[in-house]
This record gives structure tokens, sequence and C-alpha cells, in this order.
């Protein structure tokens, strides 16, 4: 590759073109118009001639800008930028041909700031926003999602599986000995192999054209992480990669979830960002179950769930095949819509989840016993979550005896419910106020155990207390409630 990538970076640097410095230059309102698709805001609040204000207008606004100012913010780079396709020259003009955008990423405490070039962003201001089979999407919610949803321990080998613009590749690298980043869309792996030179990780970062684990056939990863293709179709009409795998229904990540473990380590972990197909007549967590292997620990989170047409609605607009965007004509949305909702209404598709499925290669212990937690959960959590699925691991390998010492986890509140003056109250719940913030509703005696559980006094003592307290019988009272304690401990609100 050529030097263009340290120049460029060399430019955005001296332009000060940051995630925070365009956010100071834009203001909030200007910020959150952008987000929104709307440019004008943008235009008005970039109007001094700078090279920060030149940069936002050119690649986040896309607007043309003159040459001249171009050459300031990017001085000698505009023929070598235009022969690699990132911008168009014209007579005393220069216009975008890709996005280059500032992203930035905490990691060891430090704020990481990098750029990710992608293809542009379509449908600003109303504009039709009809994309390429071939388009290659930039920074996402879906891949921020699995940006905070993934591991940042340092790891040897990492698989970023279906790569797109390289966004998981980037921060991969920050934490990885080697991260190898795959796609079966040639324009995709062209972006990924510069935005690793952009960013200085080229040297950590294998770039392979493939599909889904053929590139990495008998290799093993401490960490895969991957945002499939995982739209739910019928797979017919025209193809988008970035988020159509040409398998129908849900198959694209139950071939991943199937086939993920045997290119783990052990105690390697996939994560994956998915949809997967809520069948009419099968519990949608006993349906994902049946994917896992007896060799691997699961956290399945579903985080939300679409109705089968608001969920067609959904990934025709974002086609750009809405008529309201000039995409397509009334008539062909109405036919691609009856289609593909018949088609869920032939195949069973009752709603489609979508959610985070993280798999864990090697129980902790033996097969028989691999920890399991499908959990349908829409609340609020707080980000980055990967913490919590951390912590979600290391509880799974703890084992709950009457002679364990545990600790209540210093963020879980109780919170109680009854008439006032009553003697006991009617409800008494615990409840998480960090990580996937989870509540659980306990009786009297889980909650005077959680709360003497400081170290000190171990699980069957705090037991045999409670029992005297209450007149019970403390061989009872172990039996009973030893099997709870190690559902607090696997649901976080107890700790060894």
């Amino acid at each position: 590759m050529s030097d263009l990538p340290h120049l460029l970076r060399e430019a955005l640097v001296r332009a000060d073109f940051t995630y925070d410095a365009v956010a100071g230059l834009l203001g909030r309102q200007a910020h959150d118009a952008l987000a929104r698709n709307e440019t004008t805001p943008g235009l008005l609040a970039t109007g001094d001639g700078s090279p920060l204000a030149t940069l936002v207008r050119l690649f986040l606004l896309q607007t043309a800008v003159s040459r001249d100012a171009a050459e300031r913010a990017l001085p000698g780079l505009l023929d070598a930028m235009a022969a690699q396709g990132l911008v168009e020259q014209s007579v005393g003009e220069v216009a975008a041909r890709l996005d280059v955008r500032p992203y930035a990423t905490d990691h060891a405490d430090e704020t990481a700031h990098l750029w990710v070039v992608s293809d542009l962003t379509p449908g600003l201001d109303g504009l039709p926003q009809r994309v390429g089979g071939d388009h290659v999407l930039g920074i996402s919610p879906a891949s921020t999602s699995l940006a905070q949803l993934t591991l940042r321990e340092e790891v040897g080998r990492s698989l970023d599986l279906g790569t797109g613009c390289g966004v998981q590749a980037l921060h991969l690298a920050r934490h990885s000995g080697r991260v190898v980043a795959t796609d079966v869309n040639a324009k995709a792996l062209r972006l990924t192999r510069f935005n690793a030179a952009l960013n200085d990780v080229a040297d950590r970062v294998d770039v392979r054209d493939g599909s889904f684990f053929e590139p990495v056939a008998g290799e093993r990863f401490d960490l895969i992480a991957t945002n499939p293709p995982f739209v739910i179709s019928p797979a017919t009409g025209e193809r988008l990669v970035y988020r159509d795998s040409g398998l129908p229904g849900d198959r694209v990540v139950e071939d991943i979830v199937r086939a993920a473990p045997d290119h783990l380590t052990e105690g390697g972990w996939c994560q994956v960002l998915a949809n997967w197909v809520i069948a009419r007549d099968t519990p949608w967590d006993e349906r994902l179950a049946g994917w896992v292997g007896d060799d691997c620990d699961a956290l399945v989170v579903q985080r939300e769930v679409l109705d089968p047409a608001a969920y067609v609605e959904l990934w025709l607009k974002d086609a750009g095949q809405h008529p309201s965007t000039g995409g397509a004509s009334a008539e062909d949305y109405r036919r691609r819509y009856d289609t593909w909702l018949s088609w869920f209404d032939e195949q069973g598709v009752e709603a489609v989840g979508f959610g985070w499925i993280n798999l864990r290669r090697g129980a902790s212990a033996a097969p028989d016993t691999a920890a399991r937690t499908l959990l349908d959960w829409p609340y609020e959590v707080e980000q980055p979550v990967a913490p919590a699925v951390r912590d979600w691991g290391r509880a799974a390998d703890v084992v709950v005896e009457a002679g364990s010492r545990l600790v209540l986890r210093v963020d879980v509140l109780q919170e109680t419910v009854g008439a006032p003056g009553a003697e006991d109250p009617e409800t008494i719940v615990l409840r998480q106020q960090r990580g996937l913030r989870r509540a659980r509703k306990v009786d009297t005696v889980e909650a005077a155990l959680a709360g003497a559980c400081d170290g000190e006094l171990s699980i069957g003592q705090i037991l045999d207390a409670v029992a005297d307290l209450l007149d019970r019988d403390a061989a009872d009272l172990r039996a009973q409630y030893l099997p709870v304690v190690a559902e607090l401990v696997r649901e976080g609100f107890l700790v060894a």
C-alpha cells in the first residue's frame, strides 16, 4: 500500500479532525441533526474556512468544498486521494467519494482517536438512499453495540468475522497480538486494509478474502467478534452484502454458533450481534439453546423483539426501498413487502429477536453442567456491557458449597414494598445498579443471607444462623437454599 494512509493521518491530526473537536465545532444542535442525517445546521456551523471545518463539510456533510480550502486541509494529498477514490476533483471544487469519519474509543483508561473510511452515508437531507450490493457500511449503531459487547482483555489472536470497513478489527488490534479480518466483499477488504494503515495497526491486522470461517480453516482464536449479515429474509432479490447473507432465515447465525467452538482456544470467547427467528411453536430460548454445543458456556441476551411487519418495514427502508426515499415505486415497495411478509407467515415466524450471543469454549465443569443463561432483557444496561459478560463468565466458574465465602456485590440495593408500619414487607427486590442491572425478587431468608455475605462467614454458617433465628431446621434450610445461593452467584448478586 502507498504512503497515503500515513500522510492522510498526519493531515487529519494537524487539522484536529477528532470526534471531540468535530462535536465542539458543530455544537449540540448541528451534531444531533447530523445524527438524523440532516446537514443544514452543520453547514451553518462550519463556515469559518478552517481545515477542521473544511474536512467536516467535505466528508461528514458530503458537500463540495473549494479546491483551495481542500488543499489547505489536505496539503499535497488531493491527487493521490483522487487516484484511490477518496475524493473527486472538478474545476475549482473537491467532493468526497468516500466517508472519512473520526471515531473515539476508550482503552486502558485512555481515549484513542481513530478514523474510519467507508462508503458515503446514504439518505442525507432526505435524498434518495439506494445503495449498491457491495456497499460498505461505516460506523453504525450495530458496530458500536458490538464494540461495547466485546471483551477487552489482552489476547494472543482474535478474529473479526465479516469485517466490513474494519471497525471491530481496529478495536481488537488494541488488545490482540494478531487480528485476522475476513469478508467476501472486495471493496470492504480494500477499505479495511486502508483503515488499518490509517490507524497505524496494519502490522497486526491480517485481512483475508473468504466466506465466514473458510479463510481460517484449522485455526483457533482467543476471541471472535462478529456482526454477521443477519437480516432474516427469504433470500430473494438484490443482495446487500453488508446485511444479507444469502441464506434463508437465521441460518447464518445458527451456522456461526455451531461452527465457532471449533475455532476457539480453550477458554476462548465468540461474541455475536444477531437477529433470530421467534417461531410460533417454540420458545426462543429453547430454540437457540439447541444451537449451542455441550463444549461451550453460553450467555444469550434478547434485547429487542419486532413483529414481522415492523421488521420488514425497517429493512426495506434501510435499503432505500421505501417510496418516500425515491428508491422504489409504491408498487415495487408493496410487492417486496408482501413477498417478505408472506414468507414470514409461511415459515411460522411470530417475531424476530435481536440481541447478543456469547459463547465460551471449555465449560468450567463437566460438559453436562455447562453454564447456560438465556435472558430476555429489554431494559437499560450499563455500557460498555463487556465487563458484565466477563463477570458472568467468572461466576460460571464458581462452585457454591456450604463452606463458600461470598460477598454481596457493592452495587446491589434492596427495595421493599409494603404498607407503612407493617411488620414484614410484601415484596423484597435485590437490584443491581451496574452491568446488566438485573433485579430479583427474594424472600426474607434470601434477603437476610445476602445482607450477611461479607466474606467473613461461610454460606453454611449464615444459613445456620438464619435457621436459628427463624426456628427452622438447619439441614433443611441448607438443602433448600444452597441452590438458591448458586443462582444468586450466577446472576451476579453474590461474588466469590
